[in-house]
């Protein structure tokens, strides 16, 4: 995919149907408090393909997945966890699937890209160069450990 192409089109998200339904329901909570980011995690949702635990494709951003991408205006890497909002602290990393960034890597696979408004309401270009899902390592609510 060429640059020029890249972030014209939505790329295509990929889901797990139980997880989805979670974060549809965190972001209709958030809705009078993150607007913005609600309604364009809602939508995420909406376009994406849903799949079984079964069926799941690899690759794929989900909750608890690593992803490594790139702004592509500053060239910055970086590598985050994706997490529920009170699991997000970013200094270790662990950003909230109800941040804008969160909302924006949700779904994605390895190599797609997408313009996706920052928290300044600025476009940017955003690359995923790599998706890797692993064991959560922090606990639950509950106390048990959370699995991706």
């Amino acid at each position: 995919m060429r640059m020029s192409e890249c972030g014209r089109m939505r790329p295509p998200i990929h889901l797990l149907a139980s997880e989805s339904d979670l974060v549809a329901a965190l972001a209709l909570t958030a809705e009078h408090r993150q607007p913005v980011v609600a309604a364009m995690l809602l939508e995420e949702i909406e376009r994406a393909e849903l799949h079984g635990p079964d069926e799941m494709l690899d690759g794929y951003a989900r909750l608890n997945s690593w992803v490594t991408f790139t702004d592509e205006k500053t060239r910055r890497v970086r590598k985050v966890q994706l997490v529920l909002p009170a699991d997000a602290n970013i200094v270790e990393g662990r950003i909230s699937i109800l941040t804008p960034m969160g909302a924006a890597l949700y779904g994605l696979a390895d190599g797609a890209c997408i313009t996706w408004p920052d928290l300044d309401g600025n476009e940017r270009l955003i690359r995923v160069m790599h998706v890797e899902q692993r064991p959560y390592e922090k606990a639950g609510r509950n106390g048990d450990a959370r699995r991706g």
